[in-house]
């Protein structure tokens, strides 16, 4: 790890346990030891001792104990290493590292500085700024509830411009490539640099350690876009960051539950109200990444709470691709209850609260249904039950959400609900359930007992084996254009393998990317949960782990080149490709029910018409941009 062990001990004897649990909870001497509420469950009585003259600390509920250390790796969900750093932070005792991260890690903690810096300068702007845009701002987060104590407690900022954070900055002795490099600055070529926010409320990013990473900004009054955030930066990775998680991962893991919205304000709001399990993501969806991070802190269950507006809805149509094996109660699994809820009335969360109170959102979040059931009535809700034809399709279409768990015993039980629903035989749904196209292998299933067996997979000149576990290879014929897929699919890995920032860039796209090879979804799968673990990971470490597990993913990394291309260029050439062939893979598929229309609502078809009418038009836009596109 390369940090010494003298360095160590002198972390350890600075950090007395007692004053480390005084930082965040409230202790209580009794005779020569302290007690508190325990940290990492849900109790009401002080069940957890804290022992100064042995340095430790034991919980006689849950049973979690140890040192120092032990206390900030548990709490705060890191390893050893970065909970000495941490502590070492804290007493101001300065470790020397040796070791290949060791650079990477001064020049990360550099832009740190960059961020905690700004943060103060706009902090101080929006306490103290004298303008009238300040004074909007101020007024603004009033209006919405966010005045009083709230800006100084969520280090609220505002941004003027006018190169006013770098003046600042570049006066404390700061470059102008670790500046950008922050993504506080932009320098475009020939042009000197300048603030990246202007004229906007400011909402510090931290990372779950506490440290700010990034920035959102919200404009004052009319402008676009409204949000405008960090760009993917060394420090900020947009797919695997929760805005709030810092503060709310303490509450997950005494409640063992995790609240997840969709905005700043959402989060603030319900935190200042006494939900402090609350976070949000940052300018995109939930992601599988999201939900493994989440599921370290909240051992029960995730609740994603929707908007009722438009918005708000595509993205609950979005989250039904996180129903797979995991929600399977079988014992042994891995498993994390994922629910759902839309709030009444249109509203967001924060305006619910204000509306209707904290706990009527406690009695919705209560009663939010599992994630397959809450796609299951989603789904339903979108047709007349009372026509024969409608509910046809909508038996066809409900049915769908459980594709990826068909084998299940609770993917049986929730088809005869469905067919009771619908006035559909029992044995004719549990046929149709077991004729649904089967889910993609899960990595993370050893046994085995889910998802089909990869087969063959050919590549230009000829058929070749992919299938890590087929048993007997199976030739297979490919059209040009699905030899051409799988060749950038392979690409893309290859890529991501061997620029793992690149991987760290294009998470999204490795998460969400509709692969044509199950080999390639399981290695992208596993990369995103390698460079979860270990962000700081070279080329050669990710690959390592990767070939251990995937034996065949070795070909991939060998044979795909960059050549003279730049690789992030090339990259996000491939990730468009992909993307394109997703999309057309979507249209073929909307028209082919389109081609079959007996039994189907005039209505639906109508739509679906416009659907695909509309997507082939945007297809054809993308592709002749790209192909414009140099490489």
């Amino acid at each position: 790890m390369g940090i010494s062990d003298e360095d160590i001990r002198k972390v350890r004897e600075a950090s007395d346990i007692v004053s480390v649990f005084s930082d965040r909870i409230p202790l209580r001497q009794k005779g020569r030891t302290f007690w508190c509420c325990c940290p990492f469950h849900e109790e009401r009585s002080p069940s957890c001792q804290i022992d100064p003259a042995t340095q430790l600390f034991y919980c006689f509920g849950c049973h979690e104990g140890g040192d120092v250390f032990s206390y900030i790796m548990k709490s705060e969900d890191i390893d050893f290493p970065d909970a000495v750093r941490k502590l070492a932070d804290r007493a101001g005792i300065e470790i020397h590292e040796t070791g290949r991260n060791a650079a990477s890690r001064s020049y990360k903690a550099r832009l740190k500085e960059v961020c905690k810096e700004s943060c103060e300068f706009y902090h101080l702007q929006l306490m103290r700024g004298k303008s009238s845009e300040a004074d909007a701002a101020r007024a603004y987060l009033s209006g919405r509830g966010l005045g009083g104590s709230v800006p100084r407690s969520w280090q609220l900022g505002f941004a003027p411009g006018r190169k006013a954070l770098y003046s600042h900055l570049s006066s404390k002795g700061y470059s102008v490539k670790e500046m950008v490099d922050a993504n506080v600055v932009t320098r475009y070529e020939g042009k000197p640099p300048q603030d990246r926010f202007f004229n906007r409320i400011m909402f510090p990013i931290f990372d779950d350690q506490g440290d700010c990473i990034a920035f959102g900004g919200r404009v004052v009054g009319k402008g676009e876009p409204k949000y405008l955030n960090s760009q993917e930066t060394p420090l900020f990775h947009k797919s695997s960051v929760l805005y709030g998680l810092d503060r709310a991962k303490s509450a997950m893991t005494s409640t063992g539950v995790a609240l997840v919205v969709e905005g700043y304000t959402d989060v603030i709001a319900l935190h200042e109200a006494g939900m402090t399990n609350a976070v949000a993501t940052l300018g995109t969806a939930l992601t599988r990444q999201h939900i493994r991070i989440l599921s370290r802190h909240a051992g029960k269950k995730i609740v994603y709470l929707f908007d009722g507006d438009e918005a708000g809805q595509r993205a609950a149509d979005r989250a039904l691709g996180f129903i797979d094996q995991t929600m399977n109660p079988e014992p042994g699994r891995k498993r994390i209850d994922l629910c759902a809820c839309t709030l009444p009335d249109n509203l967001d969360p924060a305006d619910f609260v204000g509306k209707y109170g904290i706990d009527a959102l406690r009695a919705q979040l209560d009663a939010a249904p599992s994630l397959i059931s809450y796609g299951i009535e989603r789904r339903l809700a979108a047709y007349d039950l009372n026509s024969a034809e409608s509910r046809a399709l909508a038996f066809r279409d409900a049915l769908q959400v459980l594709a990826p768990i068909k084998d299940s015993l609770v993917a049986q039980d929730y088809a005869v609900q469905i067919a009771s629903r619908l006035h559909v035989r029992e044995d004719e749904a549990l046929a149709r359930l077991a004729a649904l196209q089967p889910p993609e292998p899960d990595p993370d299933d050893s046994e085995g007992r889910f998802g089909a067996q990869p087969a063959a997979y050919a590549q230009a000149g000829g058929a070749d084996q992919w299938g890590a576990q087929a048993q007997e290879p199976v030739q297979v014929q490919l059209s040009d254009a699905e030899r051409s897929r799988r060749r950038f699919e392979m690409e893309f890995i290859g890529l991501c393998g061997r620029y793992p920032q690149i991987a760290m860039i294009q998470a999204d796209a490795l998460a969400c990317t509709q692969w044509h090879v199950p080999l390639f979804a399981q290695i992208a799968e596993r990369m995103l949960d390698i460079l979860a673990e270990r962000p700081d990971a070279d080329s050669t470490e990710l690959i390592g782990l990767l070939n251990t597990e995937f034996p065949q993913s070795a070909r991939a990394f060998v044979e795909s080149h960059v050549g003279s291309k730049d690789p992030a260029t090339y990259a996000a050439f491939l990730v468009e490709e992909l993307a394109l062939g997703d999309l057309s893979d979507q249209i073929d598929s909307y028209r082919e029910m389109l081609h079959h229309p007996e039994g189907m609502d005039p209505e639906f078809y109508d739509n679906l018409f416009k659907s695909v009418t509309a997507m082939q038009k945007q297809l054809a836009e993308r592709s002749a941009l790209h192909a414009r596109t140099p490489l």
